[in-house]
């Protein structure tokens, strides 16, 4: 018999809380039988908010929260005060084995803050990354980091590049993946003074695939699975691939909109298109984790709205199901 896979969920945090995150979980217990959701947040508003779908109740569970972190506070102070609040005591359940994962779209330097300071690091763990998916042209790859740790150093570079491809070897399928790291340039002599020292470590490290430098450019094609780089770098890579996708997709139906025979070609290649930008949608990939915790910290958009919340909810599972926290263990520890 399959083992139920709990996940708690911060029902207060992200734009659209608590709606979108409660409708995200149910959705989730519908799709996938072996999960449990625990809504943190509170009560009063959660139970209503459940009221208007039918679901397995046995599958979804309250707990309590009363305070609420925001983006406007700072984080590690947050943490340390609000006990009740629902980042808080879902990353509590978590660290004491009462969830096997955790997922929020509320304040990322909360989550962030949280997952080291009450969850923990993997020993050996120098610093956890924020690993988010990006679509590609031939599938998706993985950014590591993209908003954890700006002031990096290159033995952190090569962590994040032996989790990542730990993740996208087990999670995502890739077999031996492609590692690279984001440069100015192929030439293995370019880049800042933190590139040029993490390119030899790379390059000598018997257990990834390192294939050398990407340039940004290189990304969208899918030079490389697993994408390494600090997290200022891969900040701005993250945004403006998002922005620049979002744009262009408006552009596109603005073209198709603008006159009679537009209008007509737009209809007879509507289906194609959905399909199209589909691929292109990273909310169907879930939220991005940090890797390198004692357990799974998830962290979805801001802004995320159901299917992205159902979808990282069910990414947790084949985390969870592949052991990836048990790997990352052994794969540090067997290279110390």
């Amino acid at each position: 018999m399959q083992k139920t896979i709990t996940i708690a969920v911060d029902a207060m945090g992200g734009d659209n809380a608590p709606g979108e995150i409660i409708k995200g979980a149910v959705l989730a217990v519908l799709d996938k039988k072996d999960i449990k959701v625990i809504l943190v947040g509170k009560e009063d508003v959660i139970v209503k908010g459940l009221s208007e779908y039918d679901y397995d109740k046995e599958r979804i569970e309250i707990v309590h929260a009363e305070d609420i972190i925001t983006n406007n506070e700072a984080p590690v102070l947050a943490i340390r005060r609000k006990k009740n609040s629902s980042i808080v005591v879902a990353l509590n359940l978590v660290k004491e084995h009462k969830a096997d994962a955790f997922v929020s779209a509320g304040s990322t330097g909360a989550v962030l803050a949280g997952g080291q300071l009450i969850v923990g690091r993997i020993n050996g763990v120098e610093r956890p990354p924020l690993a988010p998916l990006l679509p590609n042209m031939i599938g998706v790859s993985l950014l590591v980091d993209c908003g954890a740790n700006v002031d990096a150093r290159p033995s952190h570079l090569v962590q994040f590049a032996k989790m990542g491809s730990i993740y996208m070897e087990n999670v995502i399928g890739i077999k031996n993946p492609r590692v690279a790291i984001v440069n100015i340039g192929a030439e293995e002599e370019k880049g800042n003074m933190l590139v040029k020292e993490t390119f030899p470590l790379l390059k000598n490290c018997n257990n990834i695939n390192f294939i050398g430098s990407i340039e940004a450019r290189e990304i969208p094609n899918g030079g490389a699975d697993v994408i390494v780089c600090e997290a200022f770098v891969g900040n701005v890579i993250l945004k403006l691939y998002e922005g620049l996708g979002t744009a262009l997709i408006k552009k596109i139906k603005s073209g198709l909109m603008s006159t009679t025979k537009s209008k007509i070609g737009a209809l007879l290649c509507k289906s194609a298109l959905k399909e199209t930008f589909k691929d292109f949608d990273a909310t169907k990939y879930g939220g991005a984790p940090l890797l390198g915790l004692k357990g799974l910290v998830v962290k979805s958009h801001g802004n995320a709205k159901s299917n992205e919340i159902r979808n990282s909810i069910l990414q947790c599972v084949t985390f969870t199901e592949q052991n990836i926290i048990e790997k990352i263990q052994n794969n540090l520890s067997n290279n110390e």
